[in-house]
């Protein structure tokens, strides 16, 4: 088999390094460059033609996905995201064949990851691999609920979701914090979750949605888990199992 040429892409100095260091260690893997930034990568990509890129999702620049659409499904090569956002957060990838590293991880994540790329590349005619990206790409696009309906007796109110400030789960049901107001709704809090955009919608603990664009601090605690302080003044403490969801949002707190 000749030798995979792998690009690293990530703005993170030492999650390079460790790529770096993971991907030395393989048979049969060339390392032919690393980009910082979203730009770098699309130059990089378009010149040197890797088989392979592993690629950051969140960047100072742009996004893994703007990079995807801006070199063009058909001109991509084979794709490893990495990304900090938890299971939820990467769904779409899993559900379009696309391999991921979330951060942290070990060597051995890596090599299983590589290995799965080669064989998909040796499998794989390049039109199908397009096709997986474009279909990713796709995804992005999906509608998500512009509104959602509360039923209040006989009553049924229409709730746009740019109204709601925090969720919170409460037994069969889940309430919605809107200003001073609030409704409950009959659903769970993760059917909810996935009807809402996750770009403006940040499960940060087993019983909590948070409206990003509401977030004015984030107050970091013991036991790494932090407090969200929303403009209405409201603190809500995370879970320790979404700090990597957390700490991406510190490090890119723009909505999209």
């Amino acid at each position: 088999m000749s030798r995979l040429r792998a690009l690293i892409v990530d703005d993170e100095a030492l999650v390079r390094s460790s790529i770096r260091s993971g991907l030395s260690a393989l048979d049969g893997v060339e390392i032919i460059g690393e980009c910082d930034s979203g730009s770098q990568a699309i130059d990089a990509i378009l010149s040197e033609r890797p088989d392979l890129v592993l690629l950051d999702i969140q960047m100072q620049d742009c996004t893994g996905l703007d990079v995807v659409q801006r070199v063009g499904p058909e001109q991509m090569p084979a794709v490893i995201f990495v990304t900090a956002f938890d299971e939820y957060a990467v769904k779409a990838f899993e559900l379009n064949a696309i391999d991921y590293l979330l951060k942290p991880f070990d060597d051995e994540r890596l090599s299983n990851s590589v290995r799965r790329a080669q064989k998909r590349i040796a499998e794989r005619k390049q039109t199908a691999l397009a096709e997986q990206l474009q279909a990713l790409l796709d995804s992005r696009s999906q509608k998500w609920a512009q509104r959602i309906v509360v039923r209040n007796g006989e009553r049924f109110d229409f709730v746009p979701v740019d109204s709601i400030d925090w969720i919170e789960s409460a037994n069969n049901y889940v309430q919605l914090h809107c200003g001073a107001r609030s409704y409950l709704l009959s659903d769970t809090l993760t059917n909810l979750e996935n009807k809402l955009n996750p770009a403006t919608f940040l499960r940060i603990h087993r019983r909590r949605i948070v409206n990003v664009s509401r977030v004015v601090a984030v107050h970091s605690l013991l036991g790494g888990v932090y407090e969200m302080e929303l403009r209405s003044g409201t603190r809500l403490p995370t879970g320790r199992q979404h700090r990597e969801a957390i700490l991406a949002l510190i490090k890119n707190p723009q909505p999209e």
